[in-house]
């Protein structure tokens, strides 16, 4: 039997999930309960409501690597001349790394990039066999603190500052990306303990990703708390003084 993957979406000309134009496909499940999430439809807790959807994209469907690629391919020529690829995304790739490997050596085989997006949160064990198939980690990193990642994610950081730390020591390219979140890290006493954190980690790279409201509309289809619900979006001209931490820290550190 092929190996399936469970999937809602997958979004061609992507500029913002890594270098060039991308194909990036969304991985359903995630072990994390992020209130801002802009894909509640991918959580866990979420899945039975987003199953029981008319709408297909919330529910997503099974496809095999031979249809993800089919999709990625049309769009060969686009990744040649700028420098893309595909970048797998989610919800958590990890929850479904069996068809992340067979998807990624796929795309190798055809000359493709791979980037993987990842909240880290993983086994460890099971987390550095997958070391060696992405060419870039753009690795979510939300806050320093265990205490006030848990409260507001539903977990501690422990794996997660775990396995970035393999990243680093496995000499895998990683980009940070940071979700600037009001009432969770914004301020700059926060950016100052991810700088912080992520020096001391040996990242060199990081994306500051702004609050935005791109997925507010879900939650109310989903028939779901939205407790960002009115909060204003963030502009990078608003959070200059944030990025400047990184900066003084050391970081190449740019908004996305």
């Amino acid at each position: 039997m092929a190996l399936l993957g469970n999937l809602f979406n997958i979004q061609k000309f992507s500029i913002n999930d890594g270098p060039g134009i991308r194909t990036t496909v969304f991985f359903k499940g995630c072990p994390l309960r992020c209130g801002w999430c802009a894909n509640p439809e991918s959580q866990n807790r979420n899945a039975a409501k987003a199953d029981a959807m008319s709408d297909a994209a919330y529910r997503g469907r099974a496809y095999t690597v031979a249809e993800v690629m089919a999709v990625a391919m049309q769009d060969a020529d686009f990744y040649a001349e700028s420098g893309g690829g595909i970048t797998l995304s989610g919800g958590e790739v990890l929850q479904q790394m069996d068809f992340a490997k067979a998807l990624i050596d796929a795309a190798h085989a055809e000359g493709l990039h791979v980037a993987v997006e990842t909240t880290g949160f993983a086994p460890p064990e099971r987390f550095r066999s997958f070391l060696p198939y992405p060419d870039l980690f753009l690795y979510d990193f939300k806050h320093y603190d265990r205490e006030i990642h848990r409260a507001h994610t539903g977990v501690d950081n422990d794996v997660i500052l775990e396995n970035l730390r393999a990243v680093v020591h496995a000499q895998r390219p990683v980009i940070a990306r940071i979700p600037v979140i009001p009432r969770f890290n914004v301020g700059i006493r926060h950016a100052r303990g991810l700088a912080g954190a992520l020096s001391q980690i040996g990242v060199r790279e990081v994306h500051l990703l702004p609050f935005h409201q791109f997925g507010e509309n879900k939650y109310e289809a989903l028939g779901i708390d939205y407790a960002w619900k009115g909060v204003p979006q963030l502009r990078p001209e608003a959070l200059e003084n944030y990025r400047r931490v990184f900066l003084d820290a050391g970081l190449d550190c740019s908004f996305k």
